[in-house]
């Protein structure tokens, strides 16, 4: 079997490229974690792998792990995931997720792991504000950044690239766009809302939604078929090079917003939130997935409305 890594294995996308792996009965699988409550994200399948308490900013406890365990692939996940979080703390949001990649490709360049399979996950984030014309987004769009984690992602996207070309590791990056699904934080806006939705269903907190910018459009994938196309970039993806994931469609916030609620049975009143605004935001993200999908024959599977209803039902079940 061969033996995987997965770092944040019980994060939001971790937990289910953990899941989909195991599916697939041919890996071993071990991954980081950083706190003891995100292990509630694993427990379906915490006894059939093998979660690691570590903080990726220890080189020396980094380096020993991957000295050992030796694997054959490598997903990088973990990271501080939160643009709105970044403007509150740039450097923190900087140092640690670019820290933490230099200590796992350094571990596995001071290992001599040159066959070692790596996915380093960049972010559509990096894009920031894209003119018209280059919708929707290619590879070669320019960067131009609206907060410190698109920078971070820039980083991390470079470093990987700087590692291939330095020291010939095998590595592949992507750029997801947006991904949802149950489990996700809800720091993020479809989360946000399927939270707040389920609270007024069970009498928690008033009928009211509070919202933030709802003009934005965004391109929405199942984080299912996300952790499905991460594996395929491993397995099918050119060493060195970049890939767009996304499902080439975009849609308003307040469309996923009238979705969701269309989903529940209560009236619930939308008020705007100032607090929840960013200090700036990109209008709109669309991702052109032909190279990856080309690459890899990826199409996202699951509709928008299923999608949005195991994202409520998750909510539901836990509120």
């Amino acid at each position: 079997m061969k033996k995987v890594f997965i770092t944040g294995i019980t994060g939001f996308a971790g937990s289910f490229l953990a899941e989909y792996l195991l599916s697939l009965g041919k890996f071993a699988i071990k991954g980081t974690y950083l706190t003891d409550e995100s292990l509630k994200l694993i427990a379906g399948i915490k006894d059939r792998i093998e979660p690691v308490k570590l903080n990726l900013l220890d080189d020396k406890k980094v380096n020993l792990l991957i000295n050992e365990y030796e694997p054959d692939m490598v997903f990088h996940l973990a990271a501080l995931t939160s643009p709105a979080d970044s403007f509150q703390n740039p450097a923190a949001t900087i140092t640690n997720n670019v820290t933490a990649q230099i200590n796992l490709l350094e571990a596995i360049r001071k290992n001599k792991l040159l066959d070692t399979k790596i996915l380093v996950v960049s972010s559509a984030d990096v894009y920031g504000i894209v003119d018209k014309k280059d919708l929707p987004i290619d590879e070669e769009t320019s960067f131009r950044p609206t907060n410190t984690y698109s920078v971070s992602k820039i980083a991390q996207d470079f470093l990987g690239f700087q590692y291939f070309l330095s020291y010939g590791l095998k590595i592949v990056r992507v750029r997801p766009f947006n991904h949802i699904g149950p489990r996700q934080s809800p720091k993020f806006v479809v989360a946000s809302f399927a939270k707040q939705i389920a609270e007024t269903e069970a009498g928690k907190i008033e009928p009211t939604i509070f919202v933030g910018n709802l003009s934005a459009k965004r391109d929405f994938t199942d984080v299912r078929d996300m952790v499905k196309a991460y594996l395929l970039a491993v397995e099918k993806g050119e060493i060195g090079d970049v890939y767009n994931i996304g499902s080439g469609s975009s849609y308003r916030i307040s469309e996923i917003l009238d979705k969701l609620l269309s989903l529940s049975k209560k009236q619930i009143r939308i008020q705007i939130d100032k607090s929840r605004f960013r200090p700036s935001d990109e209008q709109e993200l669309i991702c052109n997935r032909k190279k990856f999908t080309d690459k890899t024959g990826w199409e996202p599977e699951i509709p928008l409305e299923t999608t949005l209803k195991d994202t409520l039902d998750y909510w539901r079940k836990i509120i």
